[in-house]
């Protein structure tokens, strides 16, 4: 069954709809009818434009990203939803419109705070495309400006997919399990695991993950205790199904990555175990009898999302079913004052009584800051409340900004920032209710910048630290003001701004990642509607600067063995202290 589709251009062949179509999912049908509605209101307001003395054509085609082959019966629509139309079999489609004006923005957003971009009636036209087994991209990445007069293309990724079976031991389908899905991503430069999906084997023991971008990915079967009335027992030997890591190891650290590419379909197959699960049983020392405590299990100290035991307050323990193997078990409590604590327990074919785990308080660290300032005039001040008093903030406490996050993806750990002063003449630069572990510091300033920081002789501007129980060693942190400057413009788009034919250039984005001996601490940097950028307080050191097209959020800046891959991107420049230096920057090609 197909229902005609008009484009809104006289004298052009509807293009039929095919309600049925193969592999269409419910979600985006429910989402192409809408448009369809749309793509109706579109075809007579296109007729009223074609009446007008402005009238101009915007046409294009639609492409798949990977294979560069036109795509058919793709939506194509603008912001706004105004006009909207599908692809013809060669994947071309076509507008009629008033002529768009010119549309000065200004600066663009800064990296990772893209926004979709509105068309509006006079404004630049901006055009996205959809359809299913394509990744839906609906801010700048996937939006592209209809220039009047010219030929666009719009390129739509193709989606990747993870699928598999999981079986038993038997060779019997695992209906039911829960499988896990973890990607690798950049948060604040530094590459972490994230959890992804999660979903069920249906009754053949098959699994799917669809809609994937590229990236690198991990799989797992999540702990399953076996509950069949038939092979359990009340008060007997009870059986469970361990995590298995793809493509089949029995923790996270040694798990096979998956490299996916644009439109591939990759097979993940499992199998699990059924084993003996025996009790154990851990005490806490010192925990508080109502209190809530968290427990972390992993195997040989490999930290992942691999077993898990409950506390029983009323017991003050650690209770729950493991199978033989030796693990870490980890505790920390909640709230103020909160403390932390980890043991080792071996099950081995009986019931486990750990030794007793005693919480201790959580560490503290400090910062000493030496200020090699040069204006002397400048009197930074700031105020803090607590609700009831107002505090004067003085000296480094009133321009930097100090976060300490976790550098591990599974350990208990909590991230902090600087303890509020406790006095009006608590100056003091402390992070509190810090759990034993690895950790980044995340430090900005107001007012110069940081020359180095250091922990016990470690860079903890490049490297993380470790806290440990009890007193930790100071961080110290030397701050300048000798600031350098950069000027620059991106060569692609002031040539597009001077064109005729395009009333408004495309964006772009800038980033400053230091090389990794380098002094230097990233920066992005806006652009504005001509392709030009500027700062004035760069930290002086040697910098990779590179533009995009795109913004680029998951830049992994702190690491040097993923940036290896923008070795070809964009220039190197060494900014010495109170330089001001000028590049010309072209266009990069985003790196997968």
């Amino acid at each position: 069954m197909w229902t005609p589709f008009n484009n809104g251009q006289s004298g052009k062949a509807a293009i039929p709809f095919c309600v049925g179509e193969r592999n269409l999912r419910l979600r985006s049908l429910a989402a192409l009818l809408g448009f369809i509605v749309l793509g109706a209101c579109a075809g007579t307001l296109g007729q009223a434009v074609q009446s007008g003395d402005q009238n101009t054509t915007v046409r294009g085609i639609v492409i798949n990203a990977a294979t560069h082959e036109p795509v058919g019966r793709a939506l194509v629509s603008s912001s706004g939803n105004q006009m909207a139309m599908l692809t013809d079999a060669e994947g071309h489609f076509e507008f009629a419109l008033p002529k768009p004006s010119s549309d000065s923005t200004g600066a663009t957003p800064g990296p990772g705070q893209a926004r979709p971009r509105q068309s509006r009636p006079g404004g630049p036209l901006w055009l996205t495309a959809r359809k299913p087994g394509f990744l839906d991209r609906p801010n700048e990445a996937g939006q592209v400006q209809g220039i009047p007069g010219s030929e666009v293309t719009i390129s739509l990724v193709p989606e990747s997919l993870i699928k598999g079976r999981v079986i038993l031991a038997t060779g019997d389908p695992a209906s039911g399990i829960s499988v896990q899905l973890f990607v690798r991503q950049a948060q604040e430069g530094a590459l972490h695991w994230v959890q992804g999906a999660q979903t069920r084997a249906n009754s053949n023991g098959e699994f799917r993950f669809a809609e994937l971008s590229p990236g690198v990915y991990k799989v797992v079967t999540r702990e399953m205790m076996d509950d069949d009335p038939a092979d359990t027992v009340i008060g007997g030997q009870q059986y469970g199904f361990p995590p298995v890591y793809y493509p089949g190891v029995p923790d996270f650290a040694s798990a096979g990555t998956i490299q996916l590419t644009a439109g591939q379909n990759y097979q993940a197959d499992l199998s699990i175990v059924r084993q003996p699960y025996y009790p154990v049983r851990i005490p806490v020392a010192n925990a508080e009898a109502n209190g809530g405590v968290r427990v972390t299990v992993s195997v040989k100290g490999h930290r992942g999302p691999e077993y898990s035991l409950g506390y029983g307050g009323g017991k003050q323990r650690i209770e729950g079913f493991l199978p033989n193997g030796n693990y870490l078990v980890e505790a920390s409590t909640f709230g103020l004052d909160a403390e932390s604590g980890a043991v080792n327990v071996v099950v081995a074919g009986a019931p486990a009584e750990g030794p007793s785990l005693v919480l201790t308080r959580n560490s503290s660290v400090h910062l000493q800051v030496t200020e090699e300032f040069t204006d002397t005039s400048w009197q930074g001040r700031g105020t803090w409340s607590d609700g009831t008093h107002n505090f004067e903030l003085h000296g480094p406490r009133a321009y930097l900004q100090v976060r300490i996050e976790a550098a591990e993806d599974f350990a208990i750990q909590r991230n902090a920032s600087l303890r509020p002063p406790r006095s009006p003449n608590d100056d003091a630069l402390v992070s509190e209710d810090l759990v034993p572990g690895r950790y980044w510091l995340r430090i900005t300033s107001s007012h110069g910048y940081v020359a180095s920081a250091t922990m016990g002789g470690v860079d903890v501007l490049r490297q993380p630290f470790s806290v440990v129980s009890g007193p930790s060693t100071p961080i110290e942190i030397t701050m300048r003001d000798d600031t350098a400057q950069i000027d620059g413009s991106v060569t692609d788009v002031a040539t597009a701004a001077l064109s005729p034919s395009g009333p408004a250039p495309p964006q772009a984005y800038v980033y400053c990642v230091p090389l990794a001996d380098s002094s230097g601490q990233y920066q992005p940097l806006g652009v504005s509607a001509d392709g030009t950028f500027h700062s004035q307080a760069m930290t002086p050191g040697t910098y990779r600067i590179m533009a995009f097209k795109t913004a680029q959020p998951n830049l992994p800046y702190r690491d040097a063995e993923a940036m290896r891959a923008y070795d070809s991107a964009g220039q190197v420049v060494r900014l010495g202290g109170g330089e001001k230096v000028n590049v010309q920057l072209p266009i990069s090609a985003n790196v997968e």
